[in-house]
């Protein structure tokens, strides 16, 4: 897993003797984030994002001079990477945000592609997983016999960094602290409720469909907002065993990341520490009938942030 070049650091948790910690990757080095600052707050990530407007600056402050601290480095390479933000408050995940993915769908249901939902005048809809599903980049994820239709889906993930509540469509990107690549597993064949009609107000399960432990890997690290010029212009893949399932771009997304913000926002106020996942494209194994087995390897990446991959048993 190699850094983003173009940026000056990337924000990780990483696994030590003492516990994970928050680190700051500088090119091909880990810092102690908290020691390289000399703020204390800063040993997690979340004390980082609870004091993202400050800590921003001074972790690329603390980037800059890295390469003549004193403090403490180890290589990148050998460093366990835990999930960047392993406990977030509360995770919301777009549904049927990608116009590739909706005709895909409505393709194989024997419907017409649906039309743009701005015409329609229809605003973005989102589902929340559990904030324990998070899974560890890198991590084997430990499904069993608990799903037979287990289906992959990358999507670009957003990190709030300060309160928001009302924000308008033009401000929304500016509560955003960073960027992380992430994957919504998702049962399938538990997204129906057994026994009830499939006509029925209360068909859907969306507790076992999309909530269940390992069902949220996301990382390799986060990505300052700051260093992504465009959410809206980020190409997407993901490979099952190294064949490619998904390859799109973010800018097929039917809803921006700030219309998803302002949207949101109105009857709630996010909190940094927030993820907001941001709708898979086409390629998902719904849309061919193929899911994943165990012993597969599910690698996801996106242009400017990174890559990771997980094995499912």
């Amino acid at each position: 897993m190699a850094p983003n070049k173009r940026a000056g650091y990337k924000l990780a948790t990483y696994q030590t003797k003492e516990g994970p910690r928050a680190g700051l990757i500088v090119g091909e080095d880990v810092f102690d984030a908290a020691k390289i600052t000399g703020k204390t707050a800063y040993a997690t990530v979340a004390g980082i994002l609870a004091d993202w407007k400050a800590a921003d600056g001074a972790l690329k402050k603390a980037a800059v001079g890295a390469a003549k601290s004193r403090a403490k480095r180890q290589p990148l390479r050998k460093t366990k990477l835990l999930a960047p933000v392993p406990l977030p408050s509360t995770i919301f995940c777009a549904g049927a945000n990608y116009a590739d993915h909706a005709a895909a769908m409505a393709r194989k249901s024997g419907q017409p592609v649906p039309p743009d939902p701005h015409e329609q005048g229809l605003k973005p809809w989102f589902f929340i997983k559990a904030a324990r599903t998070i899974a560890d980049p890198g991590a084997t994820i430990k499904v069993g016999d608990y799903a037979k239709e287990l289906d992959w889906e990358i999507e670009l993930a957003a990190v709030i960094g300060r309160p928001a509540k009302n924000v308008p469509q033009e401000k929304a990107l500016a509560y955003v602290a960073g960027y992380m690549v992430a994957n919504d597993l998702s049962a399938r064949d538990r997204g129906r409720r057994p026994g009830v009609e499939a006509t029925s107000f209360f068909k859907m399960d969306w507790t076992k469909h999309k909530s269940f432990d390992g069902s949220c890997p996301i990382g390799p690290w986060l990505v300052p907002a700051s260093d992504i010029a465009d959410p809206q212009q980020l190409a997407l893949k993901l490979w099952v065993n190294g064949t490619l399932k998904q390859d799109s771009n973010s800018g097929k997304m039917l809803f921006t990341l700030a219309e998803q913000i302002a949207q949101l926002s109105i009857n709630m106020t996010l909190h940094p520490g927030d993820l907001i996942l941001t709708g898979t494209p086409s390629g998902t194994g719904a849309e061919s009938g193929e899911f994943l087995k165990s012993g597969d390897v599910v690698k996801i990446w996106i242009e400017g942030i990174g890559e990771f991959e997980n094995r499912i048993v």
